[in-house]
């Protein structure tokens, strides 16, 4: 028994290949989801049977193996995020001949109507799936978003709005080669929140550039960032620091005191496609957060004003933590981060001999593991006439451990 898997495009008749349709009107029987049979242009005339999932699908075709040959229609290309990636196997598993007739996909459709080359468009499904939007936008400059569920064109456009984006062209497509099709351009900000049917694809085009920096080692130049009189942890330092917090690409990160936000920056980095929680109760270091992180492009980069961890009980549960500052509520915000997350990772930075002493006791009498105390001690070179001479920075103290639940 032949069974013909046939792309039918956005939906729309119009859109069908010659080749689809002729492998239609000799189908016996046709399957597929309702919206799709109802599309059918009229003179194809074998049984209509709306199933959906891959299982049914094989199973229907197993018991009528009289109905042959048999279509099976599938929205878009069947290549493209599609069932037939599961129903093939299947059908080959069960002695069908299997013949595949590609559709033209959505992104083809929209791209082509917006007069947008696609080649270079990063590919996202967020149809029944989880989908982090703006990781993905953030790590590719155009995003191409099959929509769905809880992930729509307004809460793309939301979320980007939220970050600092919302100056980013977004292209709608809605119900694309149906009657009531809309297309619709605008910046993220216009459209955020806005109601979309639930046939709709979006197309992000990021113009703000984003983790702006050439080199992707730890310890940026200290004169890269915007400094005020606020303190700010020194490059090398930071160096220490993300290596004892083993920062992965999609973590969740606090950074507790994050003064100029160097620290919860460098985080952002390294973790493109997680978030970073910087946390600051000092007005002038508030200021001082939003201008560099809009510098520096890491939009993942979400800024809390308050004192922790009384503004951190809402926050996602971290990976790890870096703690800069506590205002003497240390064992309370450790207290916080085993509660989010048992295993957390935490870094803590002191300057004299009672906070690293604090610091090691906490981490210690809470049942952290690998607890550990580095000190060192910096000195750069300094010109003096014809030679160098070394200044001496601040001793530091770098306190780590990790969880063990």
């Amino acid at each position: 028994m032949k069974v013909s898997l046939i792309g039918m495009g956005p939906g729309g008749r119009e859109l069908l290949t010659l080749q689809a349709l002729d492998a239609l009107q000799k189908a016996k029987a046709v399957i597929g989801a309702r919206r799709l049979l109802d599309a059918l242009p009229g003179e194809i005339g074998g049984q209509k049977v709306p199933l959906l999932h891959p299982g049914e699908i094989a199973a229907w075709l197993a018991r009528h193996r009289d109905y042959d040959p048999a279509a099976v229609v599938l929205s878009g290309d069947i290549g493209f995020y599609s069932g037939a990636a599961r129903l093939r196997p299947l059908l080959l598993q069960a002695g069908f001949e299997v013949e595949s007739i590609c559709g033209i996909s959505s992104v083809a459709c929209l791209c082509a109507k917006a007069g947008i080359p696609w080649q270079n468009v990063h590919l996202v499904s967020a149809h029944g799936r989880s989908c982090d939007v703006l990781a993905h936008v953030l790590n590719h400059q155009t995003c191409f978003f099959l929509t769905g569920g809880q992930v729509t064109p307004g809460s793309i456009c939301q979320i980007l709005t939220q970050a600092g984006l919302g100056n980013c062209p977004v292209t709608v497509g809605e119900n694309l080669s149906y009657p009531q099709e809309r297309l619709l351009s605008a910046p993220a900000r216009e459209l955020a929140g806005q109601e979309f049917a639930s046939l709709s694809v979006v197309l992000v085009e990021r113009t703000k550039p984003a983790f702006c920096r050439q080199s992707r080692t730890y310890g940026i130049p200290d004169d890269e960032f915007i400094r005020g009189e606020v303190p700010m942890t020194k490059q090398e330092v930071r160096s220490v620091i993300l290596s004892r917090l083993a920062v992965q690409e999609a973590d969740t990160l606090w950074d507790i005191g994050a003064g100029t936000g160097s620290v919860a920056i460098e985080c952002a980095f390294a973790a493109r496609w997680g978030r970073v929680w910087a946390i600051e109760q000092a007005p002038k270091a508030w200021d001082l957060l939003g201008q560099n992180k809009e510098k520096f492009g890491v939009y993942n980069l979400n800024l809390v004003k308050g004192m922790a961890p009384d503004v951190c009980r809402d926050l996602p549960a971290p990976d790890a933590a870096f703690i800069g500052g506590s205002k003497g509520r240390l064992e309370e915000v450790l207290q916080l981060l085993l509660e989010k997350n048992p295993k957390v990772r935490v870094v803590i930075s002191a300057v004299t001999l009672e906070t690293m002493y604090k610091g090691l006791t906490l981490l210690e009498a809470l049942g952290f593991e690998q607890v550990e105390a580095v000190q060192f001690w910096v000195s750069r070179t300094q010109t003096c006439g014809a030679g160098h001479l070394l200044r001496g920075q601040n001793p530091v103290f770098v306190i780590s451990g990790a969880g063990h639940g």
